[in-house]
């Protein structure tokens, strides 16, 4: 019976009145929500949300709206709050990237203008470049490289002098008095550019005026020295010569006029002088189409010297980097790169698969005193070669250590080259590189 029982209010419900019938609809979302044992289990906490309704109209389908609502809301207020987002953090960039372009504004105008008397006092040499785009060497380097040069233009001049002692002539001296007040009035350009470096007076406009002055006085001084020099060409063997690399630069160098033939052996030898530091750069270079490091030897940093055949490189055992003069060679055969070293007339070193069954190609080009990255070309002044260079000479054999030997101790059965011989007719030299007298052995250290 209890069935029944409870199925009566249901029944005298639905018989009562009609207007209780029109609020059934609106009353059961509510007792839906209602709490109690029955409806609330199993919801956990529960909120009343207020929808307004007309009379005549559906509450599930407004309830349903209004939930579709809320959320297209909830889905728009993200949206904006990432744009936000995404715009603050936009203009924080562009406001650093103001700042440093400000400074940068700034610290290039600085450059620009002169000091006024009395201002800058702490303020000494060159400023630096702030763009990061260009770079200078340091006026110290600058000026070290400089009086390198007037220490070579000088030993050229005492080779003339002691040449003229030889043979007099009025006219040999009056422009050796020439070249030599000349070689004095360049000292006195320079000690006054230390002067106005250490006051701090030099604007980079000012430098680079009078660094043009000075390089065009030492061109000027380079080309009477060698004009003066062509005499003694008549008087000296052909071999008797040195090249000569004063400053580490991209534009200093000497290219022979022939290029090397295929070849599946070769040795190498050469008198060589330099106590540049790091490194004393790049003896020669050959270089082929398609292959810019075909045949080089190179001493670059703080790195052993290297020979390098099509790229494959072999470090050689040489200690010769003290100022001195001093013989070397270097020999490769292209079966299994079996190599040997030779410093003044010793094997130092030896090794194998250097570049092995790889000849040497043909038809490139030979540069002594810079490292190729094009052929003929692409140099790097970090690469250059700084010091002298003398009796460069090439075979297409392995010579022998009595042979070598015979070169190291100025030997009268010494050979030359029979692919590349050391000849001045052979060298052409180029951005201020020179030639001038050299008997090995005779004018050793």
């Amino acid at each position: 019976r209890a069935g029944p029982e409870r199925a009566e209010p249901s029944g005298a419900m639905a018989a009562g009145p009609p207007g209780s019938r029109r609020l059934l609809p609106l009353l059961l979302p509510l007792l839906l929500l209602l709490p109690g044992p029955a409806l609330g289990q199993g919801l956990g906490q529960t909120r009343f949300i207020c929808t307004s309704v007309p009379l005549d109209g559906d509450v599930c389908a407004a309830s349903a709206l209004g939930t579709g609502s809320a959320e297209e809301l909830k889905g728009t207020v993200l949206q904006l709050r990432e744009t936000v987002l995404q715009q603050k953090e936009t203009i924080m960039n562009q406001k650093e990237t103001i700042r440093e372009l400000t400074a940068k504004l700034g610290r290039c105008e600085s450059q620009s203008v002169l000091e006024l008397p009395g201002e800058g006092k702490g303020r000494k040499g060159f400023s630096k470049n702030t763009m990061g785009d260009l770079s200078r060497p340091a006026a110290a380097e600058t000026l070290s490289q400089l009086g390198q040069t007037l220490q070579s233009l000088k030993t050229r001049l005492e080779n003339l002098e002691q040449f003229s002692r030889m043979n007099s002539s009025s006219q040999t001296n009056n422009l050796k008095d020439i070249l030599q007040n000349k070689i004095d009035d360049l000292e006195k350009q320079v000690l006054s550019r230390v002067n106005s470096l250490e006051e701090g007076k030099l604007s980079p406009r000012n430098e680079s005026e009078e660094r043009g002055k000075i390089e065009s006085t030492l061109t000027s001084l380079h080309q009477r020295i060698s004009d003066l020099e062509k005499g003694q060409k008549d008087n000296r063997p052909p071999d008797r010569f040195q090249l000569t690399f004063p400053l580490r630069t991209n534009y200093m160098y000497a290219k022979v006029k022939k290029s090397l033939p295929e070849m599946y052996a070769f040795t190498i030898c050469m008198w060589i002088k330099s106590s540049a530091s790091p490194g004393m750069g790049t003896p020669f270079s050959y270089a082929v189409p398609g292959q810019a490091n075909e045949l080089v030897l190179i001493e670059w940093g703080n790195n052993p010297m290297e020979i390098l055949i099509n790229d494959k490189v072999a470090k050689l055992p040489f200690a010769i980097n003290d100022g001195k003069w001093h013989h070397i060679c270097v020999t490769w055969t292209t079966r299994d790169g079996v190599w040997e070293a030779y410093q003044d007339g010793t094997q130092t070193g030896n090794g194998e698969n250097l570049a092995p069954y790889h000849p040497i190609k043909p038809q490139g080009v030979l540069v002594l005193g810079q490292e190729q990255d094009t052929l003929g070309g692409g140099f790097d002044a970090t690469q250059a070669f700084v010091g002298e260079l003398a009796h460069f000479n090439v075979w297409d054999r392995k010579l022998s250590p009595a042979e070598v030997y015979g070169l190291a101790t100025c030997s009268s059965k010494a050979l030359a080259g029979n692919v590349i011989a050391w000849a001045e007719a052979n060298i052409d030299i180029y951005g201020g590189a020179t030639k001038w007298t050299f008997e090995a052995c005779r004018q050793l250290n």
